[in-house]
């Protein structure tokens, strides 16, 4: 028997269904790997994900069995251009099948694929084709010039070809199929059939300023499924930050509720589309905030307020306030809005971690880092739409700190921006830690931004009983006291109290003489105004007690009684909004506002003072049973004469003086007319600071 000859040999090596094998599945998943990158999301390019992954697995063993037979096949031959391209050609692949492993198993089992094995991944796939088909045109080139004897080399050659291209081809047949096979929710992205255009077809959301990019409707699940961004595994941590944070609850709050309810009955239901741009944007986008609808908030809106996608999903904002943003629909993965375990789970969370450019693309934008961002929600006005008269400014936070010393224009390293105050840092291994776009920060830093969104509503967590309040409260205490340290912004950022406050005295008096006590406040740490947000219910006052050295009471303001009302005439920040007839806006019906007749807050960097007066008494009287008397120890007083009236005990040495600055959420008299009195609702208050004095009375003892 004779040897073949080497003709013989290579024909026979181009009509191996090994290597016909090989080659196509090479060519199926640079294909489909191609796809990946160039082509827009679809379903079809997640199914090619899909059978790219599978196609890669499945090519392992027959490229290592080809490969090896391959090389002890033609290693003893002189090395030449077509060898060295060979070899070149045989690391790429490995090194795509090795990197392709590692990317796999990375979103199989962890939380996203390596930014930089992707790029190996990719870089290979360029390598291998740079050094296949200069390898394979040399091979077919070589044939071509053979002459007759080359005749069934050029014929297997050709056999090789378009076996490969079947090869390639025949697994796309299974991307129609498989995508037409999957089902997606089917969106109903219409408002209902007795919606209400009253501001006028064009404005459906109106008086809000919220837009839909489309400029209709959008199905409510698809602007909901937060637990999604826990449950994948991917953004655990920052969706248990959101789950008991302020933008969580907008639209559970208690408070909201009732008064959203209260709005519809006064002012038409199509009046609260208003508040829905802000607290509860899911419901407004469903077409929910309309008449005859009993609660005017659905489920989803309910359970999630101010959603992940509906917060991402934002791609243009404008600093007039009431809502002014433009909101998308962003597409979904599969199964992505699917209740469901098993298989479906595994293959959304698959397809995140592995295909994850259009999740990173559609619902991460550096707009989030501007203040301009906030601004659409964290500013508010109201005109002739809502209070029938004229335009009113409402709270402010934006231009507030958009005046002050917090703010200089392009120097981001004396700068202080909403989110580096109110999303401070944290230590994570989530996808979305890194960033190269803020200027003291790193691509892979290790570090996300809290989702808390600290800031002063210390007090719905606990009503509405979320899991983690009372964690959610003290943490939110500690904000307001300025206890919580923000090590990224500490060399720009004030240090100490948020909102110090300072007791100004003599050191010395004598009985009879007329005592002027202030208490300075200084808003330190604040990026606005101090207190901010709806200062017809929000509540900051300075409780003040002076009593001798015994513990006798001598003067105090600002105490609460038994029904948890703060005393009349206390020192408050404030604001007393009017209706048009000049009544008191004390229902948080801002409907009916046009404007104020006293408001109190302070500025950042300024300060505020109130004075108490008393006179320094020389004997100590019986502790008071009137939380509302002023003086106790002013006898002289027209006011205090019936109550003067106190069985001495000790002459008085020293007056203690402390002060304290109070905070609330909201009054008492709004929480009682929302859920009456006997509910026995009232808001946690929290100490903020505090300040202590001791003056010597002269000729005591």
């Amino acid at each position: 028997m004779t040897s073949p000859t080497s003709t013989e040999l290579k024909e026979h090596e181009w009509t191996r269904p090994l290597l016909q094998c090989v080659a196509g599945l090479l060519v199926f998943e640079t294909l489909t790997g191609s796809a990946n990158y160039l082509l827009p999301f679809s379903v079809p390019n997640q199914v090619m994900v899909l059978l790219h992954t599978i196609g890669g697995l499945v090519l392992i063993a027959p490229f290592a069995w080809y490969q090896w037979r391959h090389w002890q096949l033609y290693r003893s031959l002189r090395v030449s251009h077509i060898a060295l391209t060979g070899y070149f050609a045989m690391a790429a692949t490995l090194l795509l099948l090795i990197s392709g492993i590692v990317l796999t198993v990375q979103a199989v089992f962890g939380t996203r694929i390596s930014r930089g094995w992707d790029v190996v991944h990719l870089l290979a796939t360029v390598a291998l084709l740079a050094a296949t088909l200069p390898h394979l045109l040399s091979l077919t080139r070589r044939a071509k010039v053979a002459g007759e004897t080359g005749a069934a080399l050029r014929a297997a050659v050709r056999s090789f070809g378009w076996r490969s291209a079947v090869i390639a081809i025949v697994p796309f047949v299974l991307v129609p199929a498989l995508a037409m096979m999957y089902k997606p929710l089917s969106m109903v992205n219409a408002l209902p059939t007795d919606y209400s255009y009253v501001y006028g077809k064009e404005r459906p959301f109106a008086p809000s300023l919220a837009r839909t990019a489309s400029g209709g409707a959008y199905d409510e699940r698809s602007l909901s499924g937060s637990a999604a961004c826990g449950t994948a595994g991917c953004h655990d941590r920052i969706y248990g930050e959101w789950a008991v944070s302020a933008h969580r609850y907008s639209a559970m709050d208690a408070a909201f509720q009732k008064v959203q309810s209260v709005m519809a009955e006064q002012n038409g239901a199509e009046s609260t589309r208003y508040c829905g741009g802000c607290h509860d944007p899911i419901s407004l986008f469903s077409g929910t905030k309309n008449v005859l609808v009993k609660d005017l908030t659905n489920i989803a809106g309910i359970k999630e307020g101010v959603s992940c996608v509906s917060c991402h999903a934002i791609k243009e904002t404008d600093v007039k306030g009431n809502a002014a943003y433009v909101m998308t629909q962003p597409g979904r993965y599969m199964y992505e809005l699917a209740d469901t375990v098993g298989a479906p789970r595994f293959v959304r969370d698959f397809l995140i971690r592995s295909y994850p450019r259009y999740h990173v693309a559609s619902l991460q934008h550096k707009l989030f880092k501007s203040p301009e961002f906030c601004a659409a929600c964290h500013k508010q006005f109201i005109d002739k739409e809502i209070n029938k008269v004229g335009w009113v400014q409402l709270q402010n936070q934006f231009d507030n700190w958009r005046k002050s010393r917090w703010n200089h224009p392009g120097d981001a390293a004396k700068t202080i921006e909403c989110r580096e105050c109110h999303m401070p840092l944290q230590d994570t291994d989530d996808p979305a830690n890194g960033d190269d776009l803020d200027y003291n920060r790193t691509p892979s830093d290790g570090k996300h931004r809290s989702h808390r969104f600290l800031g002063a509503n210390q007090w719905m967590p606990v009503v509405l009983k979320l899991d983690g309040a009372e964690e959610h409260a003290k943490l939110t205490e500690q904000w307001l006291r300025g206890e919580i340290a923000v090590p990224e912004i500490a060399p720009k950022w004030r240090s100490g109290v948020a909102v110090p406050l300072a007791v100004i005295a003599p050191d010395e008096a004598k009985p009879g003489d007329a005592l002027n006590i202030q208490a300075v406040l200084t808003n330190n740490k604040v990026g606005h105004d101090f207190p901010t947000g709806p200062l017809d219910i929000i509540q900051a006052w300075v409780e003040i007690s002076v009593t001798d050295q015994a513990g006798n009471i001598i003067f105090r303001e600002g105490q609460r009684d038994s029904t948890n009302f703060i005393a009349p005439g206390s020192f408050m920040l404030k604001a007393e909004p009017v209706d048009e007839n000049g009544n008191l806006i004390d229902r948080h019906n801002l409907w009916e506002m046009v404007g104020v007749r006293y408001r109190r807050s302070i500025f950042p960097g300024f300060s505020d003072k109130e004075e108490f007066r008393f006179i320094c008494p020389s004997i100590a009287l019986t502790k008071p049973t009137d939380v509302m008397i002023r003086n106790p120890g002013d006898t002289t007083s027209p006011l205090n004469r019936s109550a003067a009236v106190r069985v001495p005990r000790a002459r008085v040495t020293e007056l203690r003086v402390t002060a304290r600055l109070m905070y609330r959420k909201s009054d008492q008299f709004l929480l009682n007319f929302l859920f009456g009195p006997k509910s026995g609702l009232t808001a946690r208050v929290t100490v903020m600071s505090e300040d202590h004095k001791t003056i010597k009375v002269l000729g005591g003892g």
